[in-house]
């Protein structure tokens, strides 16, 4: 028996030489370069093994951790989908590798999958465990709110796969974590009538457990109602109604139409109505809890500072999206003119798009939707880039369990973090999507459980559950999808 052996025995430790552990580096890696990986592996060598032979390290070390796979070996073969009912159309998707570890992302809640689809030629064969390089690379093909979609479901499922490989959580590999659970915001419930709907925001406080909540503050409100609105005829659709969603057909119609550009008024019977609706849920809900607001209609920046005005006395968390985020100059118009804090960003994609915004503090907190900002890395950049102007960041969701979990690492890894939106509270099969990989509680009384110690994102698909909730129109899960593994482009976007 050699010295080494001897050494082995005496510490309970297997020969590597006659009984190989899994995932051996390489003899032409040097103790520099292995020490570097088991680092990122989230390994802890103690002081007895710094001076041993290296092979004695790495029997001891990958011994006890359950190391999914070989990081540097790692490539994607595939790309496949499944299109579920989550907010009447949300896409998830799968990239799988050569070693079996696979990943989850998701398409943002109506957008096309296709988006997605398209970016699959350009990841066969490649290391998905190169997140920022392969980020790099497809990030032409994303754009504003869903057009995102595409490569932001393929950022969080490369993490996912990242994560598994090195067996860390995703907020591991974004720098750590700031927090073991995460604040969630949640819509305000609505009845048709106040004692009801008292009765619902109380369920909603004392036993699901929330502390911030948000309601609409719509013109839609003032529907019916005379003398409350100028130039809303003009707008309204066949129901008579101002309807923001829905009509891609009418390209002039009202909701394809920016704020500024409507003429849209509200009257001084019209801000009263509506500080009315405000008055109501604020003495429901009480000043203990952040009350955020949104949905107000499209309309210029006038009114826009007239209404916040008239809302200023109920403490609001903040005004969300009052003009288009292009207009940086108009948000810091009325940012100046309000005390409410205000607040924009689920449609914008990439930290550079949020720049004018956080440069010239035209607005108080940005809100990025990790689903079309660029994926986990990206958002943590704009946070920590608003946090060095003093601007704090809150996060729009509105998808399945897959991006609400990549948004829980994220926001765990994030220090001016404040608040992620559910909006699926109400929704009964929602989290039967997913099952958790080490046995918690993704949600527990309004927050979300940060994952400890499952690696990835810390969830996987419940297959029987997705199953039953794809949408009508696309019933197929995860089928092959051949159809999208050639390249056919040259995508260097300069001669």
């Amino acid at each position: 028996m050699t010295p080494s052996q001897k050494f082995l025995k005496k510490l309970g430790l297997k020969d590597p030489e006659t009984e190989p552990v899994e995932q051996q580096p390489s003899e032409e890696n040097s103790r520099r370069s292995f020490f570097k990986k088991s680092a990122l592996g989230g390994l802890a060598l103690g002081s007895s093994f710094a001076f041993a032979p290296i092979e004695d390290v790495i029997a001891q070390s990958t011994s006890k951790v359950n190391r999914y796979s070989a990081p540097s070996d790692l490539k994607i073969t595939d790309l496949r989908y499944a299109v579920t009912a989550v907010m009447g159309r949300t896409a998830i998707i799968r990239i799988d590798t050569n070693q079996g570890i696979y990943g989850l992302g998701e398409v943002r809640d109506g957008a096309d999958e296709r988006y997605a689809l398209m970016l699959k030629s350009r990841l066969l064969g490649k290391n998905p465990c190169n997140v920022e390089m392969l980020f790099k690379s497809i990030k032409q093909f994303g754009g504003p709110a869903r057009q995102a979609g595409g490569v932001c479901a393929v950022e969080m499922a490369l993490w996912d796969i990242c994560g598994k490989a090195y067996n860390v959580p995703a907020w591991q590999l974004l720098g750590g974590r700031y927090r073991d659970k995460v604040r969630m915001y949640a819509d305000t419930p609505e009845s048709n009538s106040p004692e009801e709907q008292k009765k619902l925001i109380k369920y909603r406080v004392e036993e699901q457990g929330y502390t911030w909540l948000k309601m609409d503050v719509s013109i839609g409100e003032l529907r019916g109602k005379p003398g409350t609105v100028v130039n809303s005829k003009f707008w309204e659709n066949a129901q008579g109604a101002l309807q923001q969603w829905g009509d891609q057909s009418n390209y002039m119609g009202y909701g394809n139409t920016m704020h500024p550009f409507t003429q849209i008024q509200i009257t001084e019977k019209g801000f009263e109505e509506l500080a009315n609706i405000v008055e109501n849920v604020r003495n429901m809900v009480g000043y203990e809890i952040p009350l955020s607001t949104d949905h107000y209609g499209h309309f210029d920046l006038n009114n826009c500072i007239r209404l916040g005005k008239a809302l200023e006395k109920y403490r609001l968390a903040w005004f969300e999206d009052m003009v288009p985020w292009q207009y940086h100059e108009q948000w810091k118009t009325i940012s100046d003119a309000l005390e409410t804090p205000t607040l924009t960003g689920e449609d914008i994609y990439l930290l550079e798009n949020f720049k004018n915004l956080i440069h010239n503090r035209a607005v108080d907190i940005v809100h990025p939707d990790l689903a079309s900002s660029g994926g986990l890395l990206e958002t943590k950049r704009i946070g920590d880039y608003a946090e060095e102007f003093g601007i704090a960041m809150a996060m729009h969701q509105a998808g399945t369990p897959v991006s609400f979990m990549a948004n829980v690492h994220c926001a765990a890894a994030t220090q001016n973090f404040l608040a992620l939106e559910h909006h699926s509270v109400d929704v009964p099969w929602w989290e039967s999507l997913v099952k958790t990989t080490d046995g918690r509680k993704m949600i527990d009384k309004g927050f979300a459980t940060v994952p400890l110690t499952a690696p990835g994102l810390g969830i996987e698909l419940n297959d029987e559950a997705v199953k039953q909730h794809l949408h009508a129109k696309d019933k197929s899960y995860f089928a092959p999808t051949p159809q999208w593994d050639e390249l056919r482009s040259h995508d260097r976007t300069y001669s």
